[in-house]
């Protein structure tokens, strides 16, 4: 089976992470969120694969290039503008011939299994989705089922009006015969072309389209920065421990850890599980990773600092005498001796954060700073729950930062 794979977007919810990479490329428990899921593709039987891109397309096929190392053959095609998932799967329509295909968004956490789960209850001749257990099915598309039949997929319901508390998981077995359907989409309400109509219009002409069940625990959602440490929290869930680095003596490993080779861990560290440190990563010594906590290629962690429910990227420096805790730190960053990421408010209420440039309830009472490439924190920086700072800024030592710090600024104290 062939394999179409929606990988366009920029990621605008995500920013500042996403300023200097494709969403699809943020790493959950040390790999890219898309390779985890091509990985899957390949695992389940699919040998071809066409990936949809626009935004930083080039990034993309840089790292997947023609998907021999991942044992699969995979091409590109351009959506030349951001207009719905309907459009994206439209670009495919050469690629899949008349072969049913497997499609799904290339932005969503998925346990490989499930790929396999759909795969197996897909009948010939039928169109199959996924359906995901979801706390609040307002937030994506609910569905209306008679059975194993879907009769409707409600977009964004109002709350309390849900058919359902099962999502649309966006994951999606299709016959040919959806690109007749996707022609005739118009647009929504949100000025789109989606695929969710194109299905509606399938089922309201008599065509059969069936759900299966995932689990709740294998999909998930990334389009905000806090979903992506619940990614990676469930990515490391499923990661096979191994020690192949160098640890010395009087380091102690409880529970599930890798440590790649390459890297080193000095006397003194405490590394509690499930976590991962990457290759040429240098620990210590006397740190407490805890669990949760990503740790990618080259990085630098210096002595007596706490690394908590983290990730942290590639070729990033924390000095000395450091707490990282519930944050995503971004590649190349370089951050001063005493920074501090405060991930719990005075007040112990829920943390908020600016998306899209208004404050949004992130439901978590511990939640520390989203932090874009290359920044660069003086000594004795403290950094409150919920700040985002940009890519490419200079915090001045000393300086307790309450609001978001644009890219490239130089914060500085008032004079």
């Amino acid at each position: 089976m062939k394999a179409v794979v929606l990988a366009a977007g920029r990621g605008e919810r995500l920013i500042p992470l996403t300023e200097t990479r494709p969403k699809h490329l943020l790493p959950v428990g040390g790999v890219p969120l898309l390779e985890r899921s091509m990985r899957g593709l390949a695992g389940a039987g699919v040998e071809e694969a066409l990936l949809v891109t626009h935004y930083m397309e080039e990034r993309i096929r840089e790292h997947f290039g023609d998907g021999s190392g991942l044992g699969l053959k995979i091409s590109y095609a351009r959506q030349e503008e951001m207009r719905g998932t309907a459009d994206a799967f439209r670009v495919a329509e050469r690629f899949a011939g008349d072969e049913e295909f497997l499609g799904f968004y290339g932005d969503l956490y998925v346990d490989p299994v499930c790929f396999k789960t759909l795969i197996g209850a897909h009948r010939r001749g039928e169109t199959t989705l996924c359906a995901v257990p979801v706390e609040d099915p307002s937030q994506i598309g609910a569905l209306k089922l008679d059975g194993d039949r879907v009769t409707n997929v409600v977009e964004k319901p109002a709350p309390g009006e849900e058919p359902s508390n099962l999502g649309n998981a966006g994951i999606y077995v299709f016959t040919p015969e959806i690109f007749r359907f996707i022609k005739g989409t118009g647009l929504s309400s949100r000025n789109e072309y989606e695929v969710t109509d194109s299905i509606k219009a399938l089922i309201d002409l008599g065509s059969t389209v069936r759900a299966v069940t995932i689990p709740e625990e294998g999909w998930l959602d990334v389009g905000l920065p806090w979903n992506l440490l619940d990614a990676n929290e469930r990515s490391l869930g499923l990661m096979e421990p191994s020690v192949e680095g160098d640890v010395e003596e009087g380091v102690s490993i409880q529970g599930p850890v890798k440590i790649c080779e390459g890297a080193r861990v000095r006397a003194g560290a405490y590394v509690e599980g499930p976590a991962y440190i990457g290759p040429g990563s240098d620990i210590g010594p006397n740190c407490y990773i805890r669990p949760a906590t990503s740790i990618g290629a080259n990085v630098r962690i210096g002595n007596a600092c706490e690394v908590k429910n983290s990730i942290v990227m590639d070729g990033t420096h924390i000095a000395h005498l450091s707490y990282i805790g519930d944050s995503i730190i971004g590649e190349g960053c370089n951050l001063g001796a005493g920074t501090i990421t405060a991930n719990i408010r005075f007040d112990k209420k829920n943390i908020k954060v600016n998306i899209k440039g208004r404050p949004l309830d992130s439901g978590r009472r511990k939640l520390g700073t989203i932090m874009g490439d290359d920044v660069q924190t003086g000594i004795n920086v403290n950094l409150m729950p919920g700040v985002k700072v940009g890519s490419g800024a200079w915090i001045e030592p000393g300086l307790t930062v309450y609001d978001d710090v644009p890219s490239g600024v130089f914060l500085r104290a008032e004079k």
